[in-house]
């Protein structure tokens, strides 16, 4: 095939199902075992993946939820930045992906930071921009209030146009560094920034040259109508969560054509759907590995998990009961409200069924059986338009990780469908994404 699919590896120190760490083939220390995070970025590039993805949870623990947090992992794990940073390190091809929000931090500093990188580790890094769904982060930045929905988006836009701008802040080739001339720069190839928009001024220039691959890709994972829009007119890589072969690539065509409207081409962003495998040699081996973690799974996380994304206490509910009418709005994760109520409705689900299904993918798209029948799903959603790849979601790590790409990746390799070897050195070129211009739209 002349189109080949995308994978990057989304990895949970102990893998995604929240009672991972008490199967067997989870690292119990994970979230602070760097050896442990670089054996599976290892793995994720012997599989040839295009990048690994770290997601952020600053929100930690709180009294309310504790019966739950007191049986899961959130309450220990390294700080994403500093972690890609590591990997960068201990890797030479893959990519290495970050969530930043932009709800807490300021646009120079964040520049810097990803720019910097990008040099280290030869043009592999991207940023996952994020808003900050959950409204239990704020207090830790000494905001009694989380910011509004609309209001964190609309930060969100002007925050990655000034970014990107101080990553433009000079044109290829500026550092000259002529020994004879004594010429270090040419100040003619510096642009430097000036904005003054409705919530940021900066003006200057970054200490740092362009990037090898032009710009550190830009991540994007928000679906409600404001993130769909920030992703058509920002993203180069869009994680989605999609339950339907249809409802994906009626997400993927709007994106489509959102950015037909703003003038920039298609070919400049990937969709790339959250999947959850759960991968055995046979079905059955496979279904015995969803058995195990939903036995595993203690009702009060089911129940901490399922509240926190659909805004509504569950407890004292009856488990076998329908999921509760939720608050009209919530000032959380919008889309993955309405994504997980019309799984309830769709399906008739009850709320421990439901819980069952959040404690593992979290509303992605779950899947399982042999390797053949794994390749089967992901093909079938890839040649029919729903998704230019997949975000990997391992049930556990490092085991989850491990079968997909001893067993899974050969099989889709054997179809023409995903590489067979690295053949760019940059994140853009693993993804098929054209080098930036200074100044240019991505």
């Amino acid at each position: 095939m002349s189109r080949t699919m995308n994978l990057a590896a989304f990895l949970l120190p102990t893998g995604h199902h929240a009672a991972a760490w008490r199967h067997a083939g989870s690292v119990k220390d994970a979230g602070v075992n760097f050896q442990h995070h670089v054996e599976l970025a290892q793995t994720a590039e012997r599989g040839l993946f295009d990048a690994v993805f770290i997601a952020d949870f600053t929100s930690g623990i709180d009294e309310d939820g504790i019966e739950g947090f007191k049986r899961m992992t959130y309450a220990s794990s390294f700080e994403p930045l500093t972690l890609i940073s590591a990997l960068s390190a201990v890797t030479q091809r893959i990519g290495v992906v970050g969530t930043v929000s932009t709800t807490y931090t300021v646009p120079y500093h964040l520049a810097r930071q990803f720019l910097s990188l990008d040099q280290i580790n030869g043009g592999r890094s991207g940023w996952n921009l994020v808003t900050t769904a959950n409204v239990r982060e704020s207090v830790h930045y000494g905001v009694p209030d989380h910011i509004r929905h609309a209001d964190r988006y609309q930060r969100a836009r002007e925050f990655a146009d000034l970014v990107m701008k101080f990553w433009d802040g000079w044109d290829d080739g500026a550092f000259v560094r002529d020994v004879e001339s004594g010429l270090f720069f040419d100040p003619t190839l510096r642009r430097g920034v000036t904005h003054d928009g409705p919530l940021f001024a900066a003006s200057g220039q970054l200490d740092i040259p362009r990037s090898p691959q032009g710009r550190p890709v830009i991540v994007q994972a928000g679906s409600s109508e404001p993130g769909r829009q920030l992703a058509a007119e920002t993203a180069e890589m869009v994680f989605t969560a999609q339950q339907d072969r249809e409802e994906a690539r009626a997400f993927r065509t709007d994106l489509h054509e959102r950015m037909r409207v703003i003038g920039r081409p298609t070919s400049s962003l990937k969709v790339m759907p959250g999947v959850y495998p759960l991968v055995g040699r046979t079905q059955a081996e496979a279904e015995d590995l969803k058995d195990q973690l939903d036995n595993l799974t203690h009702p009060e996380v089911g129940l901490l998990l399922l509240s926190r994304m659909t805004g509504t206490d569950l407890r004292g509910l009856p488990l076998d009961g329908p999921l509760p009418e939720p608050p009209a709005v919530i000032n959380g994760n919008q889309s993955r409200q309405t994504l997980l109520l019309q799984m309830a409705r769709k399906r008739n689900l009850s709320i421990r069924e439901l819980y069952l299904e959040v404690s593992g993918a979290r509303g992605h798209w779950t899947i399982w059986g042999d390797p053949t029948q794994i390749a089967d799903q992901l093909e079938e959603w890839f040649v029919t338009g729903a998704a230019d790849g997949f975000n990997v979601m391992p049930p556990i790590l490092p085991k989850s990780l491990n079968d997909f790409v001893d067993l899974v990746v050969p099989e889709l390799q054997k179809r023409g469908l995903f590489r067979t070897r690295y053949t760019g050195t940059t994140l853009r070129e693993h993804l098929g994404l054209a080098r930036p211009a200074p100044g240019e739209i991505p």
